[in-house]
């Protein structure tokens, strides 16, 4: 008994974890890498440069926000994994963003921009241009510029200005010239904002198939004075802030979720000031010191940027310039149909007959809005329930569901309205779907609703069918495209009964339903996880064969880390794709020795989660809405539920060795939580997994036809 007590303390170390918020940054170290990837053509790279930003905009806006809250309340205990403080977090955060932020622009200066320069595409400065040139860009600047600027001054009766979150600005030092005073009299401050309307790229007249490209506040800032008449200008300076955009939802008295969520979305714009990024050309200190000062922003939240702000600016100049530019974006890769679907087969006759898996993009995500569209139109279908969280702008899943309410269908829709940075998309589709006639519900009190499934309801001869669709990712057909998800069709009944269930418990009084396959999270999820890793333990022990494979997007929770931990020790062998946060650490010897954990950053955003367990030979494979993050576990409406089809077991483990067998895209990390390029081997194949599962699909199509 005092052995296992030890080894619980042991293995509670806090020298054993990643810290998630660190772990996170090295995930977007390894987004940046692909920015330098020589493999990667130039477009992508700039592209992987807007993701990053677009990332640590989100991460400084919740995680960093939530860090500085709990310091400015005298919070102080440590996190439970890596006994990190709220103030020793944030520390090593600045340390590591300002790092990768320097590498981020001296990639964008020092690679690409002269590779853009070998396309033919210069970004200059206006006091670079010929005195022409300059005269015509003042009359476009005067004609289309200057009529939307607002310039505002800050004095006595005008207070700082509430500047909008994520907003680009700039600060401009004036000296009154008409009046005889000292210089702190004459002096004066105003800010002007970017107008979000214009475009940030001014392009110059081409010559010659030249591209010569000016940021837009470069010229506003050239022609400031023409905003201040009578005085002159001593300074501008360029600054972009970041603000606090964690929703607080006090559900308990809320008499109107919806209301609640569209109060808290118009407070989101007005958080809080976490970070504060300076350009540095041009940079008045005196101005500075002024920002920090009325944004109460500490000094390692300052960024001075070597370069213009907001890369973000680049997902635009990609979708503008890749129709031109061909050659400098990734060869097109498209979708294949799944066996038996590409021939207009029926798609409920086809799910009655063979439970039907999909994995996307490699395999197009058109048969689960076919399913949710042919259920709208059958008059055959009785009911459709479904669980929304991501929905693209103009969805064809929304669309269908509001024809199959006109169509008399009884449909029921639980919108997550609490989906981060979603809710205003969510808010409007509730409001829509409800016109259409569906019950819209928001899910439980405390809890958001992650789980994807659809249920439809079928009365065919005298009988009633069930067709379940249950998947890891959103119902959304544009990032279908682009992120890597698993789902499943199937008509099995127990599945249909469970699916039910499932409904019911949400969205009326019941108790929590005894399911015959499903495993619900907050309720089951972690516990049914943690029995099958001690079963594993208990096969590795017996037979010495124990495996397990998890793939997923993050792992933090600690019980479920601590299983491993207890089970590499136990000789159990596991393999873990974890893209982003890992707050598991490989290779610690006697405690996670038999344990190797890799991440697949490429092309394709890997978003499916998989757990495999070898059993002894009695396989069991799972596919679930989940990580393995305690958030999910214990905050959130989530599905795991198994693969019973053989064929499709073996279609699930293919696609999992493949990942493991990854060296082009994959990194592994090692035992001080570093991650590294997986080393190819001399003579060995050269394996890009997303790459391969394409061909894959192609392979299957053709041999189809």
């Amino acid at each position: 008994m005092g052995k296992k007590k030890e080894d619980m303390i042991q293995l509670n170390n806090p020298s054993y974890y990643n810290n998630r918020e660190l772990s996170w940054l090295a995930f977007n170290e390894r987004v940046l890498q692909e920015a330098l990837d020589p493999r990667n053509p130039l477009l992508e790279k700039l592209k992987f440069l807007a993701i990053f930003s677009s990332n640590l905009d989100e991460f400084f806006m919740v995680r960093v926000a939530g860090l500085q809250d709990q310091v400015k309340v005298g919070f102080n205990k440590p996190e439970n994994k890596a006994g990190m403080t709220p103030k020793q977090q944030l520390h090593e955060i600045a340390l590591k963003n300002h790092q990768l932020v320097t590498l981020q622009y001296d990639t964008l200066r020092k690679i690409l921009y002269p590779k853009l320069q070998r396309e033919h595409v210069h970004f200059l400065k206006v006091r670079e241009l010929s005195d022409s040139q300059q005269e015509a860009l003042e009359v476009y600047f005067d004609e289309h510029i200057f009529p939307v600027l607002t310039p505002m001054a800050i004095d006595a009766y005008r207070p700082f200005p509430m500047l909008l979150n994520k907003s680009i600005n700039l600060a401009v030092v004036l000296e009154d010239t008409a009046k005889e005073a000292d210089s702190e009299q004459r002096t004066r401050t105003a800010i002007v904002q970017l107008p979000a309307m214009l475009e940030r790229f001014v392009q110059l007249p081409e010559n010659g198939g030249l591209r010569k490209l000016l940021m837009l506040e470069d010229v506003i800032g050239f022609f400031i004075g023409k905003l201040f008449h009578g005085y002159e200008v001593k300074s501008t300076t360029v600054f972009r802030i970041t603000r606090n955009a964690d929703m607080t939802i006090h559900e308990e008295g809320a008499r109107d979720l919806l209301k609640e969520i569209e109060e808290e979305l118009r407070k989101r714009k007005w958080g809080a000031a976490v970070r504060l990024e300076v350009q540095k050309d041009g940079l008045d200190p005196v101005i500075l010191d002024y920002l920090m000062d009325e944004l109460e922003v500490h000094p390692k939240d300052v960024y001075e940027i070597d370069g213009f702000l907001d890369l973000t600016v680049f997902f635009g100049f990609y979708k503008k310039m890749a129709p031109i530019w061909e050659h400098l974006v990734y060869e097109g890769k498209i979708s294949q149909l799944p066996v038996g679907m590409e021939n207009g087969k029926a798609i409920f006759a086809k799910i009655a007959d063979e439970d039907v898996f999909l994995h996307h993009p490699y395999e197009s995500f058109e048969p689960v809005v076919e399913f949710i569209s042919e259920a709208a139109d059958d008059p055959d279908v009785l009911a459709i329930k479904q669980t929304l969280y991501r929905v693209s702008g103009d969805s064809p899943v929304i669309n269908a569901l509001k024809r199959a309410a006109e169509n008399g269908k009884q449909v029921t829709v639980l919108v997550e309205l609490k989906a981060r940075f979603d809710e205003e998309n969510n808010v409007h589709w509730a409001k829509e779907l409800e016109k259409a006639g569906c019950h819209v519900i928001y899910g439980m009190t405390h809890l958001k609703t992650h789980s994807k499934i659809t249920l439809v309801v079928r009365k065919k001869q005298g009988r009633i069918e069930r067709f379940v669709h249950l998947g890891t990712g959103n119902y959304n057909d544009q990032t279908a495209k682009i992120y890597t998800d698993m789902s499943l069709f199937t008509s099995k009944k127990e599945i249909g009964i469970d699916a039910t269930n499932f409904f019911n418990y949400l969205s009326g009084y019941t108790e929590k339903p005894e399911f015959h396959y499903l495993s619900v999270a907050p309720f089951s999820i972690r516990k049914d996880i943690l029995h099958l890793i001690d079963s594993e333990i208990r096969y590795e022990k017996k037979y010495g064969n124990g495996h397990i494979v998890a793939k997923m997007n993050s792992l933090t929770d600690k019980s479920i880390i601590m299983k491993l931990y207890e089970a590499s020790r136990a000789g159990v062998k596991i393999d873990l794709i974890v893209r982003g946060i890992c707050c598991l650490r490989p290779g610690i010897p006697g405690v996670s020795d038999n344990i190797r954990v890799r991440s697949i950053v490429g092309r394709l955003l890997e978003h499916s989660r998989v757990y495999y367990f070898h059993q002894n030979g009695k396989e069991k494979t799972f596919l679930s809405s989940a990580d393995m993050m305690t958030r999910n576990l214990n905050n959130r409406i989530e599905i795991l539920f198994p693969i019973l089809d053989k064929r499709v077991k073996g279609q699930v483990w293919d696609i999992l060795e493949l990942g493991l067998r990854d060296n082009v895209k994959a990194r592994e990390q090692d035992e001080e939580g570093n991650y590294g390029y997986v080393r190819r081997i001399e003579g060995q194949a050269v394996i890009d997994s997303q790459m391969e599962l394409f061909e894959r699909a192609y392979q299957v199509a053709e041999d189809e036809e």
